[in-house]
């Protein structure tokens, strides 16, 4: 008996042919879902592969809130074997991608630089890799793990020079961002995330917002000259955190009323709002106003928000909601979940091929037949077909997806994690 093993290109194509004529009979064009959801890229975040723990160089990295659980063995030390396990993973993966960097991830060759002085030349060794695995980039400012964050706040903090050192890092990033751009030949979506608010009960919510809203503006300010369809700028809202449990400064009401009057691209991330909330329910209302949007997809457990993504009823009914309103085109995709539990390849392939998975089902929803029933009143024909939707053959639409792609069908990507583990993973220590 082998788990992992998966039917051969014959039976895939024989399988394949049965799911389209079922798909077809409900209006799904299968060949077409299958090459629109191979189009839209996905962004893969750096934090994984080493736990969050970046490559700088410095005295120290405390505060921020920021925490990977879990020790397993073989995390990326530095950017060649980050940039040796990326490979491994995308070798691993259908469809189109980017790479997500944190700013803390500069190669600064031994040298302390400040984050306020970071320059693209210290992710020149990220770009050309980029160029050679002709893929994109994006790029994030890091504000936290930083002695500048050891209480909590950065651009909202009540000290000037505080607030002024996270201003220019947030500027420096914008440079980096907007060159990675021009250098890789494609939009860098730079996404702005700051760990502010308070454990217990504030005295004063409104001087943070105020102050975080004066420092974005200096980030954001035109006159700073850089271009906007190079450096795609996008900021990013959370419910609570650690040691922000009852206030965050940026929260979903502050980054909607700032990304719109600032012309931003607001992130919305699946694991950054109450449980009881449906992200996918604010795609449609949010994007009556907004031309973009950044989804960041992640697993909530609890108070925990960076689990690994599973192919779970959250992530498919965000991307059912762009299908249906064909606005896949209005969002950039990108992944934000750290597990140090577990291989760390492994959790790359099973939460970017289960974003893919939720992209392909909802293309593959019979949105036409299932709005023209509701137009005509029949909501229990349409609850009805909505509930078969569940045992269509999707496994086998997944699987030539994967094969159109020369990509590992099924699991029968897990003895390369394995043999990867066992040839280069074991060896770090």
């Amino acid at each position: 008996m082998n788990p992992y093993a998966a039917a051969d290109d014959t039976q895939i194509e024989k399988d394949y042919e049965v799911a389209k004529d079922a798909y077809a009979t409900v209006g799904v064009d299968v060949d077409a879902a299958v090459d629109a959801c191979l189009a839209v890229p996905i962004s893969l975040h750096c934090w994984q592969v080493d736990d969050v723990g970046g490559f700088e160089i410095s005295e120290s990295t405390d505060g921020g809130g920021i925490m990977a659980t879990g020790n397993y063995p073989g995390r990326a030390r530095n950017g060649d074997e980050a940039r040796g396990d990326f490979e491994q993973v995308l070798a691993l993966l259908p469809g189109a991608h980017k790479l997500n960097l944190h700013a803390f991830y500069a190669e600064t060759g031994g040298q302390t630089v400040a984050r306020d002085a970071l320059e693209p030349s210290h992710f020149s060794g990220w770009m050309d890799w980029a160029n050679a695995a002709g893929i994109g980039l994006d790029f994030n400012p890091t504000y936290f793990a930083h002695p500048n964050a050891d209480d909590g706040y950065t651009l909202s903090h009540a000290n000037a020079d505080i607030r002024d050192f996270w201003v220019r890092h947030g500027i420096a990033a914008r440079r980096i961002a907007e060159h990675m751009g021009r250098t890789v030949g494609q939009p860098c979506i730079n996404n702005h995330w700051v760990p502010d608010g308070a454990k217990d009960s504030p005295a004063d919510r409104f001087g943070p917002r105020q102050r975080l809203v004066e420092s974005y503006d200096r980030i954001f300010d035109d006159a700073l000259g850089i271009d906007a369809a190079l450096c795609v700028d996008a900021v990013e809202s959370k419910l609570f955190g650690i040691g922000s449990e009852d206030y965050v400064v940026g929260s979903m009401e502050f980054y909607t009323g700032y990304a719109l009057t600032r012309k931003l691209v607001q992130c919305l991330d699946l694991g950054h709002y109450h449980p009881t909330e449906q992200v996918s329910d604010k795609i449609s209302a949010l994007l009556q106003y907004h031309e973009k949007l950044l989804i960041h997809t992640s697993r909530p457990i609890r108070w925990d928000s960076d689990h690994v993504v599973l192919f779970n009823d959250d992530v498919r009914n965000v991307f059912l909601e762009l299908a249906r309103g064909k606005a896949l085109d209005r969002v950039y995709v990108a992944l934000d979940f750290f597990d140090a539990s577990i291989n760390r390849i492994a959790a790359y392939v099973i939460g970017t091929r289960a974003t893919r998975k939720a992209i392909l089902a909802g293309l593959l929803d019979p949105t036409q037949v299932l709005q023209g029933l509701e137009r005509d009143g029949k909501l229990g024909q349409k609850l009805a077909l909505m509930e078969e939707q569940r045992c269509m053959p999707f496994g086998a639409v997944w699987n030539q997806l994967c094969r159109k792609a020369g990509t590992p069908p099924a699991a029968s990507w897990i003895p390369e994690v394995e043999r990867y583990e066992r040839d280069v993973l074991s060896h770090r220590v």
